[in-house]
């Protein structure tokens, strides 16, 4: 399971045109993708790794502030491109595999007492995020 987590001053995602996901203020803007071979063991701890992830202010963490996160599954963190100019999606998990394991990334989060916000799995989003640094880091689990 691999996140690109940026540090955002605000952030949105839009499915047809409407906000189905926002955080307004300071917080982190995840994109979340599933590798074919993750299992349901990797979802806690990406969770405790995003929510403790020191990159906030003052090298803080979101569980330490309360910030909340914007959770957005990203099939496409698994593309492969070393090979051609058309990247290889085989080692991404199919939806049936990936969707779970997204939602129960999502649900430890807020286990943890995490205010999360989502995008829609499956579907073309639209992604607006103000960077805040910029500040942007790779988490693999």
């Amino acid at each position: 399971m691999r996140a690109v987590v940026a540090r955002v001053s605000r952030a949105a995602v839009r499915v047809d045109g409407e906000v189905v996901g926002r955080i307004d203020g300071p917080g982190l803007l995840v994109l979340l993708g599933v590798g074919r071979d993750d299992g349901p063991d990797a979802a806690p701890v990406m969770a405790r790794k995003l929510h403790e992830l020191r990159i906030l202010q003052g090298e803080r963490s979101s569980a330490e502030l309360g910030t909340p996160l914007l959770v957005i599954s990203q099939f496409t963190l698994y593309g492969d491109t070393r090979k051609g100019r058309r990247p290889s999606w085989s080692a991404a998990a199919p939806p049936g595999h990936a969707e779970p394991l997204v939602e129960a990334v999502v649900g430890a989060l807020r286990d943890r007492g995490a205010e999360v916000a989502t995008g829609v799995f499956g579907a073309e989003m639209a992604v607006e995020s103000v960077n805040d640094g910029p500040f942007t880091v790779l988490v693999e689990v």
